[in-house]
């Protein structure tokens, strides 16, 4: 199919995106365009993060990604090497509707190692460009591209971002625009999460504990019914499994990592289940996150398990 565009005064101009600051005068398409993706009638949410992944980001995408998917949601992404592919192949594999944003012209397909991913899109989804056919990538053009990115999603989700990482801007576009940003947490000492990290302690992204945290968070968004929304089922979660507490863990430890679950908890919350004064709580909290088994959490005293 040959490429098409929609200019400002089009009817068929995404209406998320023409109410946004600075919309595309044109803006050129590939695929079947559905009126729910035009009218921001069916929820759309865009998940974007680094391309260096590790396991922990990989999983975290494909968790939400079907979590999401399977309330009817559109996944929204750029295409990039990394959280952006994997988030566009799981939406795809669960034969949801995707659209991925370029900063080339919509027939040039970047990276070149994605032409199967972009024949796919292509087919069963929507591929958005504000540049002409055949413009080649330009360092410059990503940023900008990142603006149509957020405009066209009722929320983002940034996943593994470093502290320069490209996902940022859409994630500051993003609460410019009035959308919501949701983040996803790690260890403090991992730099792949700083970003991440840090727009959480900025106030600039919600936490996501779970995908069900998330989904409860969407369900006020058009079309994303909140009786419809369920958690993911065991045998999608299974591609990543956390550790066992290991038998010869010491039993003041032992006793104290049982009692921390993988959501945020209280040190306050944290001594009302354990059996210990409050400085062998402390000093149990202390080597647990030196053994990387919990994390505390930006913001106060809270720790989960990792």
């Amino acid at each position: 199919a040959n490429p098409n565009f929609w200019t400002l005064g089009d009817d068929d101009y995404p209406a998320l995106l023409r109410e946004s600051p600075l919309p595309p005068p044109i803006l050129h398409y590939l695929g079947e365009p559905q009126p729910e993706d035009l009218t921001g009638q069916r929820p759309s949410v865009a998940i974007v993060g680094t391309r260096r992944y590790s396991d922990y980001g990989k999983y975290w995408t494909q968790r939400l990604t079907t979590a999401l998917v399977k309330q009817g949601v559109t996944i929204i992404s750029g295409m990039a090497e990394g959280i952006d592919t994997i988030a566009h192949e799981t939406c795809l594999s669960h034969d949801g509707r995707t659209i991925a944003v370029f900063g080339t012209g919509v027939n040039v397909v970047y990276p070149k190692f994605n032409q199967k991913l972009y024949a796919a899109i292509r087919e069963r989804g929507l591929i958005l460009s504000e540049y002409p056919v055949n413009t080649p990538p330009h360092s410059q053009h990503f940023p900008a591209r990142n603006r149509i990115v957020a405009a066209i999603s009722r929320a983002t989700i940034i996943i593994e971002a470093p502290e320069r990482s490209g996902a940022l801007i859409t994630a500051r576009l993003a609460n410019d625009y009035g959308r919501e940003v949701f983040a996803i947490p790690r260890d403090l000492e991992k730099p792949k999460s700083s970003g991440c990290n840090r727009l959480i302690a900025d106030g600039a992204a919600q936490l996501i504990l779970q995908e069900q945290h998330l989904l409860d968070f969407l369900s006020t968004l058009p079309g994303l019914d909140h009786q419809r929304v369920t958690t993911t089922s065991k045998s999608q979660t299974e591609a990543f499994q956390y550790r066992e507490i290991p038998a010869d863990l010491q039993k003041p430890l032992r006793h104290v990592l049982e009692a921390i679950p993988y959501e945020p908890i209280s040190v306050d919350q944290l001594a009302t289940r354990v059996d210990l004064t409050d400085g062998e709580l402390l000093a149990a909290l202390s080597q647990l996150e030196l053994m990387d088994w919990i994390v505390q959490l930006p913001g106060g005293m809270r720790y989960q398990r990792c």
